[in-house]
């Protein structure tokens, strides 16, 4: 059987990596010239996905995943504060987690070379179809058409897999623009150092604004202990941060900025909503390079509304399908999971006890279900964020976060 990935992203990388393991014959085009160059910081893998990984890669390539990871479990409990930077509240005790979080380059350098030479890069996709024997078939913009058995499209929010499948665009903007950067911890002054902790948090304010802070070091918070593994683009204590505004023709304007000339805008964006210059600081100290914007893209919440269409030899997964904002960091392990669960029914096919559409529609039923799930908890802090920026909840938030600050002093 031979099975045609579209899309050199992590689900597709990790699908691509498991067929190959499985003797399956693959191919996976992407459009990158390099699979270091690639957006986003960090990955968080719960328990599940890396249960999936390890069906898809080789045990080498878990290792050096986990020796280049920074465990959950080494962290102290996440935080939650108001703009001012009072702390308002803790999140669960982290300390019997399995979860990892791991530099987005290197979770795909190590499935990318678990793809070998199956992996072809500097390809653009213009659409799918079929042959004139009736099997699948990719198009390109420069080069020949490839028909393969089965096309899979892991081509991301804006697939052209998925959106051939279903008619049009499988997913619409979550009303939230989004802002990255990294900044070294050292960089920080002792105050800072102090608030923030080894621990990753969350502040929202009124008016929309929010601040994601995450901790990342997979050398002195390693989940195993094995230098000689490591291939870690973080090689110390950093914080991965992420500012964000409900989407509006001002805040869009922003995403045509760069480097530190977004930097400073975003400062001034969080300083006109009465954010405390301390709070401030992780943006103010970050690498210029490394700040950038996006938009936050989703799909329906409801299992029903995604892959809307019959199943056949010709499917899809993880953010071509459910397209999930980072606000629940699960969009990532979902699309391993999806690559898993294709991989399992793909095998069953292979095997002659099913059918290859059979398989395909047995994924898509428990795709169905576990993109639901991530949308859902994604979906509850954007609300949350986006109820602040109307009159009452900008009000709300003013009033109950005083409140809530003085309580969680009183509990400590």
């Amino acid at each position: 059987m031979r099975v045609v990935v579209v899309g050199g992203g992590i689900g597709g990388l990790a699908l691509g990596a498991g067929l190959r393991r499985r003797g399956f014959e693959v191919a996976v085009f992407d459009r990158d010239t390099d699979v270091a160059a690639t957006g986003g910081y960090h990955i968080t893998l719960d328990e599940r996905a890396q249960s999936a990984l390890k069906d898809l890669v080789e045990p080498m390539i878990m290792q050096r995943l986990l020796a280049s990871g920074s465990a959950l479990r080494l962290r102290e409990r996440d935080a939650f504060w108001d703009r001012r930077g009072r702390l308002l509240g803790h999140g669960p005790d982290l300390s019997d987690s399995a979860s990892i979080d791991v530099d987005r380059i290197t979770l795909r350098m190590l499935l990318a070379e678990a793809v070998g030479d199956g992996l072809h890069l500097g390809c653009n996709v213009s659409g799918v179809g079929h042959d004139d024997h009736g099997a699948p078939q990719v198009l390109f913009t420069d080069g020949a058409p490839v028909s393969a058995d089965l096309v899979v499209g892991a081509d991301g929010t804006h697939s052209v897999v998925a959106r051939h499948l279903a008619g049009g665009p499988t997913n619409s903007p979550a009303g939230i623009i989004g802002f990255s950067g990294r900044t070294l911890r050292r960089d920080l002054s002792p105050g800072e150092h102090q608030r923030l902790g080894p621990r990753s948090g969350l502040a929202i304010g009124p008016r929309g604004a929010a601040l994601y802070v995450g901790f990342l070091d997979p050398v002195g918070n390693t989940a195993l202990d094995a230098p000689e593994l490591r291939m870690s683009v973080t090689t110390g204590p950093t914080y991965i941060w992420g500012a964000m505004f409900p989407e509006s023709t001002s805040t869009d304007s922003l995403r045509d900025l760069r480097g530190g000339e977004l930097q400073a805008a975003l400062l001034g964006r969080f300083r006109e909503r009465g954010w405390a210059e301390r709070t401030l600081e992780v943006i103010a100290q970050a690498d210029p390079h490394s700040v950038a914007g996006f938009r936050f893209n989703a799909a329906s919440t409801r299992a029903e509304d995604l892959a809307p269409w019959p199943a056949g030899r010709i499917t899809a997964l993880g953010d071509a399908v459910h397209a999930t904002p980072p606000t629940a960091g699960m969009g990532a392990g979902a699309a391993i999971r999806d690559a898993a669960s294709l991989l399992t029914h793909v095998s069953a096919a292979a095997d002659g006890t099913a059918t290859l559409t059979d398989a395909v529609d047995h994924f898509e039923a428990g795709m169905r279900r576990r993109g639901s799930e991530v949308l859902t908890l994604a979906m509850k802090t954007v609300r949350w964020i986006l109820a602040t920026d109307t009159t009452l909840g900008a009000a709300a938030t003013v009033v109950s976060t005083p409140i809530l600050a003085a309580a969680a002093r009183l509990r400590h």
